[in-house]
């Protein structure tokens, strides 16, 4: 499970987008976002509890397993941009109202799952459905707060529920899968977005932007083609296979079919970038990116994306699986991370207008980097408190160190006509970095697992024996850790080599990370 972090830009609203003064009813509108926002992100961390049991109840294997959040992360990051589009086009009451609907459908559906098709369409949908009330809930509360402090106030409640909300998330999904069923993981959706309909149709008020409001449908298609069957080329690598040795491997990433899936996303991210060049209104500005702090911030937030969300995947599968954890203590076992940083933000905020952006990210990919690498410590015997909390503990106070100033740098020298775009795109980094770098590092741990199986029965291990698996299980674990510290080392190249903004250089209206 993932962990996700909402970057989201603070952006001064269009005079002719309010009536003048402030909404009365500006609070509770507050509060029905809140909810919405708080559903988006505790279902990017709910889920990941329910894994083991949503997999022993619909028989899904290893290699299929992080389909169940890829699903949700690719759609929802891969569609974010364009979600943003419809809500400003079409009207962000209507998309906010749209999307609360959908996602609760999308929630009943995948809780009703008779098997992993199922369940990885219905979280798809989910994605989907985020992705067009995320952006609608941002705008919402920027054109209903018109005054500075109260809206500096109302960002700070969405940044506190998108950094509390994972948190929850993950004790809300080991109680439930532990005292009802995991299906009520996606299904207590259901009556809370249909009560936050039912307040927002009324006090909500509609509002659109102005302008040239042509969608780009090709650049969206494109995109999606490309990262979809990226994702899937890596998942098929991993599928396993038996040689005619009996020694059970790997597909691997020769086989004609996984090479043919990563030509398909190849040829489709090359031709989304060459549409994006030439199109009137692009769904993703190249003059966005292609700025060096900004570039730099959106590398550096998909590498910490496709870190995390698998250390957050195969960690629950340790503490569930190896060391036999009932779901609501393994949701416990991630506090400290949560708290971690929502200590440590508190403190990088203070700091950053005074040393800068680039040596608190150095300070913190170093030390979140570390923290992965300490849980090469974990062994099927391992204690808690030994091998798993050290690591998480460091880890959190590096990350914190990295989502803020990467949200600020993500918007140096950005206008204010695309501030939200720019901020969009950090969002949009994050959750298509966690889809590739899941099943990316997946693949490598099955892999791992299958050739350390392979060892171990080869020596004369029982391959039935739980012990045997046990250790062939920690060992693609630890391939998958290597991984994840990996690409932290990497977005710690890029802050060093490529990260130039100072203090002064950060916007006044910056980004929320949470």
């Amino acid at each position: 499970m993932s962990e996700p972090r909402a970057a989201v830009a603070v952006t001064k609203p269009h005079a002719e987008e309010h009536a003048p003064g402030q909404d009365p009813r500006r609070w509770v509108i507050l509060g029905v976002i809140a909810i919405a926002q708080l559903i988006i992100v505790l279902d990017s961390s709910i889920m990941n509890i329910a894994l083991p049991a949503a997999a022993k109840d619909l028989d899904i294997n290893a290699a299929n397993l992080q389909w169940a959040i890829t699903a949700y992360t690719l759609a929802f990051g891969g569609l974010l941009l364009l979600g943003g589009r419809i809500a400003d086009y079409v009207g962000r009451k209507q998309a906010f109202i749209i999307g609360l609907v959908g996602f609760a459908g999308a929630s009943a559906i995948g809780g009703l799952a008779v098997n992993q098709g199922m369940l990885f369409g219905a979280r798809a949908l989910q994605g989907a459905f985020a992705a067009l009330l995320a952006p609608a809930a941002l705008a919402l509360i920027t054109v209903t707060f018109t005054e500075g402090k109260e809206r500096a106030k109302a960002f700070g409640v969405f940044g506190a529920i998108s950094g509390g909300g994972a948190a929850i998330g993950l004790i809300a999904g080991g109680a439930l899968t532990e005292y009802l069923d995991w299906r009520w993981c996606l299904l207590v959706n259901l009556p809370i977005a249909l009560i936050t309909v039912a307040v927002a149709i009324p006090v909500l008020k509609e509002s659109k932007a102005n302008g040239d409001t042509r969608f780009d449908i090709p650049g969206a298609f494109l995109s999606i083609v490309g990262l979809v069957a990226l994702v899937y080329g890596f998942t098929e690598a991993a599928k396993p296979v038996t040689g005619a040795d009996g020694i059970p491997g790997t597909r691997g990433w020769t086989d004609p079919v996984v090479l043919t899936w990563l030509a398909v996303a190849v040829v489709a991210l090359v031709a989304f970038v060459f549409v994006e060049r030439k199109v009137a209104n692009p769904l993703l500005p190249l003059r966005i990116v292609l700025d060096r702090n900004r570039g730099a911030s959106y590398l550096i937030f998909l590498l910490v994306g496709a870190g995390l969300f698998g250390m957050f995947l195969f960690m629950t599968l340790y503490l569930q699986n190896v060391l036999g954890y009932e779901p609501l203590k393994a949701g416990f076992a991630f506090l400290p991370f949560s708290i971690g940083i929502i200590v440590m933000a508190g403190i990088v905020a203070q700091l950053l207008p005074r040393v800068g952006p680039k040596p608190l990210m150095i300070i913190g990919l170093a030390l979140a980097s570390t923290g992965l690498l300490l849980l090469l410590n974990t062994t099927p015997t391992s204690s808690y408190f030994g091998s798993v909390f050290p690591a998480l503990v460091v880890m959190s106070l590096g990350m914190a160190a990295v989502f803020i100033p990467a949200s600020s740098t993500a918007l140096v020298g950005v206008g204010g006509h695309d501030a939200g775009i720019a901020s969009a795109v950090l969002n949009t980094s994050q959750q298509v970095g966690g889809s590739l770098g899941l099943a990316l590092l997946n693949t490598f741990a099955l892999t791992a697992t299958a050739d350390k199986l392979g060892d171990l029965i080869g020596a004369g291990g029982d391959p039935k024996s739980a012990s045997v698996q046990a250790t062939a299980q920690v060992a693609g674990f630890h391939v998958a850790y290597i991984g994840s510290a990996v690409m932290l080392i990497l977005a710690l190249l890029i802050a060093v080599v490529m990260i130039s903004a100072k203090k002064d250089d950060l916007p006044s209206e910056g980004a929320i990370a949470a």
